[in-house]
This record gives C-alpha cells, structure tokens and sequence, in this order.
C-alpha cells in the first residue's frame, strides 16, 4: 500500500459517511479553505485516528489569550 501524506491549512469542518456499495470502508471528508478532500478510510484506521486526535487533544494545554 502506498503511503501518502497530506497536511490541512486548518479544518474548518469535516463528516464522515458509509458507501452504501462498501460497508467495510467509512468516507472522511476534510473541509478547509482551499476546498474538500476525501478519504476512504477501514474501520481499524478511523479507530486509530479518533484514538490518535483523543491523545492528542489530552495532552494539549489551551493557548492563553
């Protein structure tokens, strides 16, 4: 498999959804201000992601403004 990487500008929103003619696979779609990308990702990578942002998000001490 390929490995790719892409980085987002800043999420501005995002959704996921289940093809109808792919139940294994769940589509995560990126909204930035440069536009929309698309990722069919499997069940075990979405559970990796959501773990993954849950850490990180744990860890991270808001800014002070």
């Amino acid at each position: 498999m390929t490995q790719q990487r892409h980085s987002a500008d800043f999420v501005t929103g995002f959704a996921t959804g289940w093809p109808e003619d792919k139940p294994d696979l769940i589509i995560l779609s990126l909204t930035t201000v440069n536009g929309r990308k698309d990722y069919a990702i499997t069940k075990e990578h979405a559970e990796l992601i959501a773990k993954t942002l849950k850490a990180t998000a744990k860890n991270t001490k808001p800014m002070k403004g």
